[in-house]
């Protein structure tokens, strides 16, 4: 199968499981959504999704954030990972949006990646599920990681990873296969044990063989484990 085919096929394939695949992170404006992506960096978006509603009660607009002392910032998001870089990042980002964009987020990847704490994954997610706006490909962990398991890529560079998909799949595509493929990740595709016998897309992983091959070989080696320490009772 070609790689062009492969790739159609696959999108199809996780379309069909995950029709209501979306970006898990959760807002109801562009604005929410910018911050609750800034505060996504190498953190869960189940804990970031903990944190948002307190900040945004607090900060409904960013006029209010731009106004905002960084010690009462840092305590609203003190789970967070990195909280206080982050806490900085999102006051300069709410004080660049009123000072330069009248409190609006702006709709391009350069005005977007101006921002203090956004670059062009960030800018990527914000275009794409706030303004429906196919700019790039979002390569996070779990796109990269089944990207390359899939065969969709060798790479393992974000950057060369999204050029490679953004070759492969239709602009309209974009922000959608992101979403089918993070959820893959999350919940069949584990990083740590693959449910390959739960994928729908076993029978055209080239990774399939290799994880199957390993499970067997951790399976016989705890039957022989087991049976060794029975011989000793013995």
């Amino acid at each position: 199968m070609k790689k062009s085919e492969l790739a159609t096929e696959i999108y199809l394939r996780l379309k069909t499981v995950h029709p209501d695949a979306h970006c898990e992170l959760h807002h109801t404006n562009p604005y929410e959504l910018l911050l609750a992506t800034i505060l996504s960096a190498q953190c869960t978006d189940v804990r970031v999704n903990m944190v948002t509603p307190a900040l945004f009660k607090k900060y409904p607009t960013p006029q209010k954030l731009a106004k905002a002392k960084l010690e009462d910032v840092e305590e609203t998001i003190k789970s967070i990972n990195f909280f206080r870089n982050k806490s900085k990042s999102l006051i300069g980002c709410a004080q660049k949006l009123v000072a330069d964009h009248h409190g609006k987020v702006p709709q391009t990847v350069e005005e977007l990646s101006d921002l203090p704490g956004v670059g062009r994954k960030t800018a990527n997610v914000v275009l794409g599920n706030a303004f429906n706006i196919n700019t790039g490909i979002v390569v996070d962990t779990h796109v990269k990681r089944t990207a390359h398991l899939l065969g969709l890529t060798k790479e393992t560079d974000p950057a060369k990873v999204e050029i490679d998909l953004m070759k492969l799949y239709p602009n309209e595509q974009w922000t959608d296969l992101s979403h089918l493929l993070i959820f893959l990740g999350r919940r069949t595709c584990l990083a740590r044990r693959p449910q390959c016998d739960l994928c729908n897309l076993k029978d055209i992983c080239i990774s399939k063989d290799k994880f199957l091959k390993a499970r067997q070989k951790a399976k016989d080696g705890t039957k022989l484990k087991v049976v060794g320490k029975s011989s000793l009772r013995k």
